[in-house]
């Protein structure tokens, strides 16, 4: 009896071990908090299909918006960690959102497993070609003689949007009206069908519609100029010294997936992004790449919440 048990137990590891180097079996589940055609929304799709090729299964991207993504990610912080169900996120709904609502149903340090950033995306504030204002003084102009009277579009309260926006009235002194939208792009169409005259929004998603005219481009949220609009000045340098705004996008899973798998889902993105046309694409439409380890990740994850939760006490940024 011994003995049966014994090769019992031994197959039964084995089976084991051979399911965990038989990663991934099936379709991956990678749940997107955030509207299609976000500046998130791009990046995952594009590194997506390459991760496909090299994991040797799809990648199938589900966008589950709503509550400023609080929806998607109470779901997919929620899912059975099997490896089989992925978050790919940008930084607001792990570093603004839990911040700003004490009830938004997950904590981004205990309930999910960080797998790798992706990339960096840079900002820019814009408006519609019909908007009281054609750069950064003449808005702060504008909104001094009409406080609380302009508009402004974001994806959500607590959205990057909203608090790029709320950042920059702090900084440059003035007050602005907020018109909240579910998700970016929603807001994002607002703005370009000159319902609203303003609203920041992470390149590249904007970028067709500054080329063709139907929007301007006030500046940029960086520290240097950007080479995707080198004529661009930063919003630093046209009338709000300081100020800067960036933010990432990342994939993680839920708390508990196993670290096997977490390793394997890394080295497939890391490998990804090192791919040149991968690469270039990405930069080409203004991303930074990065392409971390998970503890790396983790670390950043930890050092910005704690950051964005200062921030956003120290502004007074409320959730509407």
């Amino acid at each position: 009896m011994r003995r049966w048990l014994l090769a019992l137990m031994m197959a039964a590891c084995a089976g084991g071990a051979a399911a965990q180097t038989g990663y991934p079996d099936r379709p991956i589940r990678v749940i997107m908090p955030l509207a299609a055609g976000s500046a998130v929304d791009v990046v995952v799709r594009i590194v997506a299909d390459r991760m496909s090729e090299t994991l040797g299964q799809r990648l199938l991207i589900e966008n589950q918006t709503g509550a400023s993504g609080m929806i998607g990610m109470r779901a997919g912080a929620r899912a059975t960690p099997d490896g089989y169900t992925l978050l790919a996120v940008n930084d607001a709904v792990l570093t603004m959102l839990p911040n700003l609502d004490p009830n938004a149903g997950y904590d981004p340090l205990r309930d999910l497993a960080p797998i790798g950033q992706i990339v960096r995306i840079r900002w820019a504030l814009v408006a519609h070609p019909s908007a009281p204002a054609t750069d950064i003084a003449g808005l702060i102009e504008a909104a001094r003689a009409r406080p609380g009277a302009i508009d402004y579009a974001s994806g959500g309260a607590g959205s990057p949007q909203h608090i790029a926006m709320e950042m920059f009235l702090r900084m440059a002194g003035i007050r602005m009206n907020h018109i909240s939208y579910r998700g970016a792009t929603p807001a994002l169409t607002a703005v370009t069908a000159g319902e609203v005259p303003f609203g920041f929004f992470g390149l590249p998603t904007p970028n067709a519609f500054i080329r063709s005219g139907q929007l301007r481009l006030l500046g940029t949220a960086g520290p240097a100029r950007i080479d995707t609009f080198p004529d661009a000045p930063t919003i630093a340098e046209a009338g709000v010294p300081g100020y800067a705004f960036f933010t990432w996008g990342a994939f993680l899973a839920p708390g508990g997936t196993p670290p096997a798998a977490v390793a394997r889902l890394n080295a497939a993105l890391r490998e990804t992004l090192a791919v040149p046309a991968v690469r270039e694409r990405l930069e080409g439409l203004g991303y930074e790449v990065v392409g971390n380890t998970p503890d790396a990740f983790a670390a950043a994850l930890a050092r910005d919440h704690a950051a964005m939760g200062t921030l956003i006490r120290d502004a007074g940024i409320r959730v509407e």
